[in-house]
């Protein structure tokens, strides 16, 4: 019994901090608590459409399966995964199409052509690999993109927990290589 309280104490530090860094990240207070139709949490800034948490599950689905076709077998469960929906920082791309993303600093990608003057605009962001969670901007329609935003940082999480290696080499985008990893 005392473990089982001070595993439970210890999941609900862990998912403050990972709040704690999502607020900072975003520039956002999360307020708004759900579940998706399949059982993964989310934290949001707005009330999801039902639209938005389908898609999440298709995004995590979708994941699933590639982890499977790879051999992976650890974190392929819905209730693994927190999807914190933050304000989009940017609504059009600069041809103008419908392509939400969030501005973070430009860190590593300074000077590369993904840097717009010290920050870039990403479609999410890995924010803990324990718990597994992630930032994405709020969408609110072509859900489809959500669902590959949700896939594209889920493919980051899976492979921290099934192939360090591989993990290694694409977790940072500025060297190479894009989404989707896992084919």
């Amino acid at each position: 019994m005392f473990v089982a309280l001070l595993f439970a104490f210890n999941a609900a530090a862990q998912n403050q901090q990972v709040l704690a860094k999502a607020e900072r990240t975003a520039g956002d207070k999360f307020t708004v608590f759900a579940r998706t139709p399949r059982g993964a949490s989310v934290a949001a800034v707005n009330r999801p459409s039902a639209s938005a948490l389908q898609a999440i599950d298709k995004g995590l689905a979708d994941l699933f399966a590639a982890a499977r076709r790879n051999g992976y077998r650890n974190r392929l469960n819905y209730g693994d995964y927190t999807v914190y929906i933050g304000k989009a920082d940017r609504i059009n791309d600069g041809d103008g199409n419908y392509s939400p993303a969030i501005s973070i600093g430009s860190a590593q990608y300074a000077g590369t052509v993904f840097d717009k003057g010290g920050s870039i605009y990403v479609a999410g962001l890995v924010l803990a690999n324990d718990p597994c969670s992630f930032l994405v901007p709020e969408i609110t329609k072509e859900f489809n993109r959500l669902s590959d935003y949700v896939r594209y940082e889920g493919e980051h999480l899976i492979l921290y927990h099934n192939d360090r290696s591989r993990y290694a080499a694409t977790a940072d985008h500025s060297k190479g290589g894009s989404h989707p990893i896992l084919q």
